[in-house]
C-alpha cells in the first residue's frame, strides 16, 4: 500500500508580506497547482490515499478558483482516496458546507474516527479543540495487530501560543502506533515516537516566504502490510523555492569581488531564474572599500524572480595606518577618531561617508 502526507498547504495565502498585487496572484495560482500536481502524482503512481493533516486553507473565505480547483483535482482522481483533517487555519468546516461533497473525500471530527485503509491499515484522525486536546492520547484505542497511522495537527513544541496546538508526543509513545502523520509544522521533519513508530511533518507544499526557504512537497508512505514495515520518501514538489544566504564580505575591496562572492553561493545552492533569492551580507570591510549595494542588486534582480540584498556589514578602520598621513583625509580621519562627542561604533560609518564626500561621489543612501 502506499500513501501520501501532506499538510499545511494554505490554499488562498495573501502573499502580501513578499509580493506585489501580481506577484502575489501569480503565486496564489502557483500554489494550487501544485496542490494539482500532487494530486496528478497520486493519480499516476498508484498512491492508495492521500492523508491531509490540515491547513489546506489558509483563511475562512475561499475562493471560487481554488474551491473549484481543489474539489476538480480531489474527483479527478477518482480512484484515489482523500482524508482530510482540519487544522488550526481551516476555522469552517468548507466541505461539510457544499451541497455535495467528492466521493472519495473523507473527513473527521472532534472524536476519534478511524478508516480501514485496507484489512491490515487503520487510520486514526481527531480534530483538536480545547475540551479534547489534553486526552486525546488516552482516548486512542487501537488494535496492536494491525499497522496503525494516526493523524493530528498541532505542534510538538510547548511553546505554542494556543495550547490547543500542543500534541504531547509522549502520551503517545507505546500506543501501538506505526506512524503519527502530522500537521502545522512548516519544515520536514522524520523521528523516532517508540521502539515501534515514528512521527513526521512532512512540511508545507510551497514555501510562502523566506522564512520557508529549501526545498518543500510530500512525504509517500510504501507500507508493506505482511511485515509492517514503512518506507517513507520526501518527493519535491514545489514550483520555486525561497533561498536565503548569507555573504562575508570581510576583506573584500570591490564591488565585482563582492558579486562574484554571491555568484558563486548563488550556484553552490542550485539557485534558478524562477526563485526568490534574499542576500544579507555579513562581515567588516574597510571605509575606503568600493561596495555599491544598489549595484549589487541590480545585478541579480535581472537573473531572477524576485532578489532582496540586506546589508548588515560594518566598516573596519585601521586608525595607526593613517597616524602620518598628512592629507585632507587623513586630518578628517584622526579628528573623528578623537572627536568624543561620536560614538565608537559609529566612527567608522562616519569616516567613510566622509571619504566619499571628500572624492566627490553622490553619498545618498
Amino acid at each position: 500500500m502506499k500513501l501520501i502526507h501532506c499538510a499545511d498547504i494554505h490554499l488562498d495565502s495573501s502573499f502580501s508580506a513578499n509580493f506585489d498585487k501580481e506577484k502575489a496572484r501569480e503565486r496564489k495560482t502557483e500554489l494550487l497547482r501544485t496542490f494539482v500536481r500532487m494530486t496528478e502524482y497520486a493519480a499516476d503512481n498508484g498512491i492508495d490515499a492521500v492523508l491531509i493533516a490540515g491547513d489546506l486553507f489558509d483563511k475562512d473565505v475561499v475562493s471560487a478558483m481554488t474551491r473549484n480547483g481543489v474539489i476538480g483535482a480531489i474527483e479527478a482522481a477518482r480512484n484515489v482516496l482523500f482524508y482530510y483533517l482540519k487544522g488550526n487555519h481551516d476555522r469552517k468546516d468548507f466541505f461539510g458546507s457544499l451541497s455535495e461533497t467528492p466521493e472519495n473525500l473523507k473527513t473527521f471530527n472532534d472524536k476519534w474516527t478511524s478508516y480501514k485503509l485496507s484489512e491490515k491499515v487503520t487510520l486514526y484522525g481527531l480534530e483538536f479543540n480545547s475540551e479534547n486536546y489534553k486526552s486525546a492520547a488516552d482516548t486512542l484505542v487501537t488494535d496492536p495487530s494491525d499497522i496503525n497511522i494516526v493523524m493530528l495537527h498541532g505542534q510538538e513544541s510547548p511553546s505554542a501560543s494556543d495550547r490547543t496546538e500542543i500534541i504531547n508526543l509522549k502520551s503517545f509513545k507505546n500506543r501501538n502506533i506505526d506512524y503519527m502523520a502530522l500537521g502545522h509544522v512548516h519544515a520536514y521533519k522524520n523521528a523516532v515516537l517508540d521502539a515501534r513508530g515514528r512521527y513526521c511533518y512532512p512540511g508545507c507544499l510551497e514555501g510562502r516566504g523566506f522564512d520557508e526557504s529549501g526545498e518543500h512537497g510530500f512525504v509517500v508512505l510504501d507500507i508493506d502490510e505482511r511485515s509492517g514495515k514503512i518506507e517513507t520518501s520526501l518527493i519535491n514538489i514545489d514550483s520555486r523555492k525561497f533561498i536565503n544566504i548569507e555573504a562575508d564580505i570581510t576583506g573584500l575591496l570591490t564591488t565585482r569581488q563582492m558579486t562574484d562572492l554571491i555568484s558563486g553561493k548563488l550556484e553552490a545552492c542550485g539557485a534558478t531564474a524562477k526563485d526568490y533569492v534574499r542576500v544579507v551580507l555579513k562581515g567588516q570591510t574597510d571605509v575606503e572599500a568600493e561596495k555599491n549595494e544598489k549595484l549589487i542588486a541590480k545585478t541579480f534582480e535581472e537573473k531572477y524572480c524576485l532578489f532582496r540584498l540586506y546589508d548588515e556589514s560594518a566598516f573596519s578602520i585601521d586608525y595607526e595606518s593613517y597616524a602620518a598621513d598628512r592629507s585632507l583625509k587623513g586630518e578628517f580621519i584622526r579628528t573623528v577618531k578623537d572627536d568624543v562627542t561620536v560614538p565608537d561604533d559609529k566612527k567608522a560609518s562616519v569616516i567613510r561617508y566622509g571619504i566619499r564626500a571628500l572624492l566627490g561621489e553622490d553619498i545618498i543612501e
